[in-house]
C-alpha cells in the first residue's frame, strides 16, 4: 500500500480514536462532577460514597487484566463497541437506582459500569499506541487531552444542570444514549485488525521471554503509573466534594473547581507531546510530579476558594501526562503492546479507581481535604522511579 493511500486512513483512525477518548471523558465526568448529588440523593457519608466508588474499581480491575486478550481476539473496534454498550446500560441502571434511592442497585450498576470503562480504556489506548507508532511522533498525550476535554465538557454540563436543578438520573439517561450511538459508529474508522492472541513470545532463536506480568520494565512502568495516576483519580473524584465540605462552597462551585482541574489537564496534554519530544519522557514526568505535589498542597491548605482553584489548576497540570507517558512506554515494542498496555493499565487503575474510595474512608476521620495529603507518598515514589519510562529501543 502506498504512503498516499495510508495517510488518509491514518488520519481517519486518529480522528476516530480522538473522538472515542473524548466520549470516555464525557462519561466519566458526567458521574464524577455530580458525586455530591449522589451522596445527597442516597443520604450517605463520604465513606459510604467511597464504597460505591469501590464498586467501579472492582468492576474495572476484573476487566482490565483480560482486556489485552480480548483486544487480541476481536480487535480494538469491537472491544470499544461492546464496552460502550455495557457502560451505557450501566448508566441507565445507575439512573434508575437513584430514582428509586436504592444503594444496592446503584452499587451493582456501578460494578458493570467499571467493567465497561475498563475494557474501553485499554482498547482505546492500544489503538492510540498503534496510531502513534505509525505516525512516528508523540500523539498519545493529545488522545488523553481528548479524554480531559470530554471530561471538562461533562463537568461544565454537570455544573450547569446542577445550577438549573436538573436531576442526575435524567442527566445520566441522556449521556447513556449518546454513548451507545457514538461508540457504535466511531470505531469503524479504526486501523484494520488482525486477529491474534497477545503473547510475550521472544524473537526466533532467543526462546520464550517472560510474560508481561513478569517483565521488570513493564512492572516498574506500572508502579510509576500507579503512583502518578492516583493524583489524577483523587482529583477527579474528590475535588468537587472537598470544595463543598472543606470550603463551604455550593455544589455548582465545586463542579467548577473540578472543571478547572480538568481544563488544566486538557491544556497540558494537548501541548505535552512537544515537551516530551523535546526533553524526553523522564524529565517531563518528574517535572509533572513536582507540580502535582505543589498544587495538591496549595489546594489542601488554601483558605479561600480562589487559592484552592489555583491549586486545582496546578494539580491538574501535574497530573496530566503520567498516564499517556506510561501507555506510550508500555507500547514501545509494538509486538507486545497489547499485553503490556493491559498490565500497566491494570496497575495504574488500582490507584486511579481503588485509591479514591480509600481516601473517602480516611476522609470520614480527618475530613476529605486533609485526607488528600495521603497521595503525596505515591507522588514521590512515581518521581523517583520515573526513569523506567525511558524510551525502549526496538529493532
Amino acid at each position: 500500500m502506498t504512503s498516499t493511500a495510508i495517510e488518509p486512513h491514518l488520519k481517519a483512525a486518529a480522528g476516530a480514536t480522538f473522538l472515542v477518548f473524548g466520549i470516555n471523558g464525557l462519561v466519566f465526568a458526567s458521574w464524577a462532577a455530580r458525586i455530591p448529588a449522589v451522596t445527597e440523593i442516597l443520604h450517605i457519608t463520604s465513606g459510604q460514597m467511597g464504597t460505591l466508588l469501590l464498586c467501579v474499581a472492582v468492576g474495572s480491575l476484573i476487566a482490565l487484566p483480560t482486556a489485552g486478550s480480548v483486544v487480541g481476539r476481536i480487535g480494538t473496534a469491537n472491544t470499544v463497541r461492546g464496552a460502550g454498550l455495557v457502560a451505557a446500560a450501566a448508566g441507565v441502571g445507575v439512573a434508575l437506582s437513584l430514582l428509586a434511592e436504592s444503594i444496592p442497585g446503584t452499587a451493582i450498576a456501578l460494578f458493570f459500569f467499571g467493567i465497561g470503562v475498563g475494557l474501553w480504556d485499554v482498547s482505546q489506548n492500544i489503538e492510540g499506541a498503534d496510531v502513534e507508532h505509525r505516525l512516528g511522533r508523540t500523539i498519545m498525550p493529545q488522545f488523553h487531552a481528548a479524554f480531559s476535554g470530554g471530561a471538562f465538557l461533562g463537568a461544565l454540563i454537570g455544573a450547569g444542570l446542577s445550577t438549573l436543578g436538573v436531576g442526575l438520573p435524567a442527566h445520566l439517561l441522556v449521556i447513556a444514549a449518546v454513548v451507545a450511538v457514538l461508540t457504535a459508529v466511531a470505531p469503524r474508522y479504526f486501523l484494520p485488525h488482525v486477529a491474534t492472541v497477545p503473547s510475550e513470545a521472544g524473537e526466533p532463536g532467543h526462546g520464550k521471554a517472560a510474560p508481561a506480568w513478569r517483565d521488570g520494565r513493564t512492572l516498574l512502568i506500572g508502579v510509576v503509573v500507579l503512583g502518578a495516576t492516583l493524583t489524577e483519580g483523587a482529583g477527579n473524584d474528590w475535588i468537587a466534594k472537598a470544595a463543598v465540605d472543606g470550603l463551604g462552597a455550593e455544589q455548582s462551585t465545586g463542579a467548577l473547581l473540578f472543571a478547572a482541574f480538568v481544563l488544566a489537564m486538557t491544556a497540558m496534554r494537548f501541548f505535552g507531546g512537544r515537551a516530551i519530544d523535546s526533553y524526553g519522557r523522564v524529565a517531563v514526568l518528574r517535572a509533572c510530579m513536582a507540580a502535582a505535589a505543589v498544587g495538591l498542597c496549595l489546594f489542601v491548605f488554601a483558605g479561600t476558594i480562589w487559592l484552592a482553584a489555583a491549586g486545582a489548576v496546578l494539580w491538574g497540570v501535574g497530573a496530566a501526562l503520567a498516564f499517556p507517558i506510561g501507555m506510550s512506554a508500555a507500547a514501545d515494542d509494538p509486538r507486545k503492546a497489547a499485553a503490556r498496555v493491559s498490565v500497566v493499565s491494570t496497575l495504574g487503575y488500582i490507584a486511579f479507581l481503588a485509591g479514591p474510595p480509600l481516601l473517602g474512608y480516611l476522609g470520614d476521620a480527618t475530613g476529605i481535604r486533609a485526607a488528600l495529603l495521603a497521595i503525596g507518598v505515591p507522588i514521590v515514589v512515581a518521581l523517583l522511579l520515573a526513569g523506567a519510562a525511558r524510551r525502549l529501543r526496538v529493532r
